[in-house]
């Protein structure tokens, strides 16, 4: 259909816009499709992927949305003068196949058995708090 309308350009000198709208397409299709989409809204987003790849791969992979908004915040984005959220960071980076690698958590590996004998107290210690004691002022 692309080429339709292109052709209908070249042929009869039908503008694309009216093609376009003929044939119930969107314009923004047809110059997807052309290679031409040159918006100001993707070239910012192709800038902004670039900086969450550069920064993800600069923090090893370790670093989620949050984090990697922080460091875009700090430097890159204030001398651009741009505002992102963290939800669109969250975004480009699932666009780009970007997962953080999770931390381990601690494992305990000795578990304590509630049911086990208690070793006797041969020593006879003892366990509680000695008794107060109130010193008088002299």
């Amino acid at each position: 259909m692309a080429r339709f309308i292109a052709a209908q350009r070249s042929e009869h000198g039908i503008p694309h816009a009216v093609a376009c709208r003929a044939l119930g397409v969107s314009t923004s299709w047809f110059y997807k499709w052309v290679g031409e989409d040159t918006s100001p809204r993707r070239a910012r987003r192709r800038v902004l992927a670039a900086l969450v790849r550069g920064r993800f791969h600069q923090r090893k992979g370790c670093a989620g949305s949050p984090g990697i908004h922080a460091d875009l915040v700090e430097a890159d984005l204030v001398e651009m003068g741009w505002a992102v959220s963290k939800n669109t960071v969250a975004v480009l980076m699932a666009e780009q196949n970007l997962v953080a690698r999770r931390r381990r958590k601690r494992r305990c590996t000795t578990k304590q058995n509630a049911s086990a004998r208690k070793a006797p107290d041969l020593a006879g210690r003892r366990f509680s708090p000695p008794p107060e004691t109130v010193v008088e002022a002299a």
